[in-house]
């Protein structure tokens, strides 16, 4: 077992564990608000979905994979299994930015009343970095059920 001091965070790991905090829960709420879209609008998601992929998505699988990614933004608000839910979220969110290349090589196109059209990609490429950015960091996410385990020299399989 670890001793309490051991198990105490500095004022380094604490800053670092709030910031962490906020970009975890900022980046499930940013995905949790797609997903729960397609619970409550499918019939757009498989618009979107013909559309995009060339796939007829029954609305079964539309709710299928709308529950799916709520359960996982709530596993990445918990800091629950991190490398599998953190990871998770951030391979769906790189799999959407690979679907939207043409927008990024015109990221200051205009439409006939000057409304920006290609600003959501640069949101997403912001989005993507920050993904990324909270896998790499795992390990000073502290202040997530994963990290108190980990401080508490629990079972690993919840990192």
């Amino acid at each position: 077992m670890t001793s309490q001091a051991a198990m105490r965070l500095s004022a380094q790991d604490r800053l670092d564990g709030l910031a962490l905090l906020i970009l975890r829960l900022g980046l499930a709420w940013f995905i949790f608000l797609w997903a729960a879209h397609k619970i409550i609008t499918p019939k757009q998601y498989q618009a979107l979905a013909r559309h995009f992929d060339g796939v007829d998505a029954s609305l079964m699988q539309v709710y299928a994979v709308g529950g799916v990614q709520i359960a996982i933004c709530v596993l990445v608000a918990l800091g629950v299994l991190r490398y599998v839910s953190y990871g998770s979220l951030l391979v769906m969110h790189f799999f959407t930015v690979t679907r939207r290349w043409e927008g990024f090589l015109d990221p200051f196109a205009l439409n006939e009343r000057g409304f920006p059209v290609n600003r959501n990609q640069v949101i997403d490429l912001a989005v993507l970095a920050a993904f990324i950015a909270l896998v790499l960091l795992i390990r000073r996410d502290h202040f997530s059920l994963g990290g108190w385990l980990a401080r508490h020299d629990r079972a690993r399989w919840w990192m």
